[in-house]
């Protein structure tokens, strides 16, 4: 009774605080209010959205005008990574550029001398020029950096070689990449040779540091015979010529080459500095892979355009990546999402806030660790970032939005967006409407991801791989009017009533395990030319506490050799691509393309208790029998993945 008299109460001064600001206004004005009064009742929920949403998608506009405006004037200017790194060097030729953990410092004099030399020593022996292909293959350093860099002053293009393949992967993206020559360090130089007789005859081969066998041309020396002054090029490259290649899975098959122009890669800088809000007195440290988009790109491109300095590790440590910061003082750190579970294993130190890091950015943090991340290390600001090497859907978190990777900004009309999400079946395949065309998806609905297709647009333009084949398997056409068209990333996301966007699936024949893209083809060949061309198929499950998906292979057999499976796949398949699992069956029911049964398989997963088919796990060199308690260990993070 009280609380309905207390509810009168202050209803009745309500209806006289607005009865005594409707007695100031004119009668024009009170009735203007009346007249609006309906339409602002019918689209009360749009309203709130707009405002609620109001700072974030200001800070986005703003920083993405900041973004476009620069990348437009390069694109006019028909500016090159190559050219805006030699202008940097000549403006600040003694700051630092690269810190390699545990080595040296690299100031950008350094930097462009070395890779001067480098550019003089492929045009002396291979006639190198604008369009021609050098394959780089080498661990994290800062050699690797100045190679790729040396080439792009010719206008060649570099090839950047995943430094964990062997055998007939490695074969592939040299070969599909049509190399006139491969730089490799000396602590790679054995897989190189494994390769023997395999190599094209034509292809040229340049170590770097240590011993040179007979027929490999020593690139350390041959660089030292080289003056460090700019090559004399005639046919110089521009602003849409291609600067790298970079291999990714895609979605079956043998690694992809995946085409990044000098444009695509100055959009990244700006992205970079500008949505993450970087400051000229920030400091990047970058853990991870130089051959992968995140590390090679956004781990170097402030540096070598905006002068701010990164420091390199070649190899993430999860014992390091605090004292490392500490160590060289750096405010801003790269992540994926598997590392970010591992720090979270780490014991606790005091090193765990000691740090200066104001950001980390990455992709593939889940949910489930965001916040705990947040409150042992005291980041303040996590940016998490989606996108697809060979792609142009790329979107950012840009306000903390636990679990978020991106936002559709409210207070841009639909129709503009660059990027959708549309309605897809579980195969992946969209659905289409009455009329031909592609359905957007309602909040909450998960869809396919699309980045819509507009050539001239830096941010919005599709290369592809090199394979156009490969290429036009991603674009779909007829989207959302007769004649446009769309690259589809194959990711399943959902956008909520504020238009953020968040990660539910991968649809399509792979999976992601170790921070790679594991193509199940490839697996699938691997496996079935190893126990005897039976039936297999590969999926990935998930495992708690762990980030992506564990390969495991279903295989057709009574029994296998588990060690002499393990050896042969060691043989074919980068480690990441390794099944842990393996499943025997007596029979796979199976279409051609796998795809029913595939699923059924992944939702059963792997617990020995609801299976009733021989389950294995890889263990070393062997895969052993999969029990219940090991199952405990696996799923409680007692044993090592």
């Amino acid at each position: 009774m009280d609380a309905l008299l207390a509810a009168l109460v202050a209803l009745m001064a309500l209806a006289a605080a607005m009865a005594a600001v409707l007695s100031t206004l004119s009668k024009a004005a009170i009735f203007a209010i009346l007249a609006i009064a309906p339409c602002v009742y019918r689209y009360r929920k749009r309203i709130y959205v707009i405002v609620k949403t109001l700072p974030r998608d200001a800070k986005f506009l703003w920083r993405y005008a900041n973004a476009m405006v620069r990348s437009k004037r390069w694109g006019r200017n028909n500016s090159t990574v190559a050219e805006l790194f030699t202008k940097r060097a000549l403006k600040t030729p003694d700051a630092p550029c690269f810190i390699m953990v545990e080595g040296r410092t690299w100031t950008f004099r350094e930097i462009a001398e070395n890779s001067n030399q480098v550019s003089r020593v492929m045009q002396e022996h291979l006639g190198l020029k604008r369009g021609d292909v050098v394959c780089v293959f080498m661990p994290n350093c800062v050699e690797y950096v100045y190679t790729w860099l040396g080439m792009a002053k010719l206008g060649a293009v570099s090839a950047l070689i995943n430094s964990n393949l062997r055998h007939r992967p490695l074969l592939h993206c040299i070969q599909v990449a049509k190399a006139k020559a491969i730089v490799f360090s000396d602590s790679l130089a054995g897989a190189i040779s494994e390769l023997g007789d395999q190599l094209p005859p034509e292809l040229k081969l340049f170590q770097l540091y240590g011993k040179c066998p007979p027929g490999v041309i020593d690139l350390r020396a041959e660089m030292d015979k080289q003056v460090p002054e700019y090559p004399i090029v005639t046919d110089k490259p521009r602003y849409r010529d291609t600067l790298l290649y970079i291999y990714t899975s895609g979605t079956t098959g043998m690694p992809k080459a995946a085409v990044l122009p000098n444009s695509k890669y100055l959009l990244i800088v700006v992205a970079t500095v500008h949505m993450l809000g970087l400051r000229s007195s920030d400091r990047l440290y970058n853990p991870l892979p130089l051959y992968h988009l995140a590390g090679g790109l956004v781990g170097t491109c402030a540096a070598l355009v905006d002068g701010i300095p990164t420091v390199l590790r070649s190899k993430f440590s999860a014992t390091h990546y605090w004292t490392d910061c500490i160590k060289y003082d750096c405010t801003v750190s790269q992540y994926i999402g598997e590392m970010c579970r591992y720090l979270l294993c780490a014991p606790s130190r005091p090193t765990d806030t000691q740090h200066r890091v104001r950001i980390m950015v990455g992709n593939g943090m889940r949910p489930a660790i965001w916040q705990q991340i947040v409150d042992r290390f005291k980041v303040p600001q996590i940016n998490e970032i989606y996108g697809a090497t060979e792609g142009n859907a790329n979107i950012i978190n840009v306000d903390n939005t636990v679990g978020a990777v991106g936002f559709l900004p409210k207070l841009v009309p639909t129709w503009l967006h660059p990027i959708a999400l549309v309605r897809a079946d579980d195969d992946g395949d969209l659905i289409r409407g009455p009329d031909g065309l592609c359905i957007r998806c309602q909040p909450n609905e998960p869809g396919m991801f699309i980045g819509l297709i507009a050539q001239g647009n830096a941010s919005r333009e599709y290369y592809g791989y090199v394979e156009k084949s490969d290429s036009n398997k991603k674009l779909v056409r007829d989207v959302f009017c007769k004649g446009d068209a769309a690259f589809v990333s194959g990711d399943i996301l959902v956008a909520d009533e504020l238009g953020y966007l968040y990660f539910r699936d991968r649809t399509g024949d792979t999976y992601k395990w170790k921070g790679e893209n594991v193509a199940t083809a490839e697996v699938e060949d691997a496996v079935r030319a190893a126990i005897g061309q039976r039936d297999v198929v590969v999926y990935g499950v998930s495992i708690p506490q762990t980030e992506g998906r564990a390969g495991m292979a279903a295989v057709s057999a009574a029994s296998v050799d588990g060690r002499s499976l393990a050896v042969a796949l060691d043989h074919a398949l980068p480690s990441y691509a390794r099944p842990l699992f393996l499943r025997l069956m007596k029979d796979i029911e199976i279409t051609s393309t796998f795809k029913l049964k595939k699923r059924q398989y992944q939702k059963e997963g792997f617990d020995p208790d609801v299976i009733q088919d021989p389950l294995f796990f890889r263990s070393g060199d062997d895969f052993v029998p999969l029990t219940s308690q090991l199952f405990d260990d696996i799923c409680n993070g007692r044993v090592k993945l």
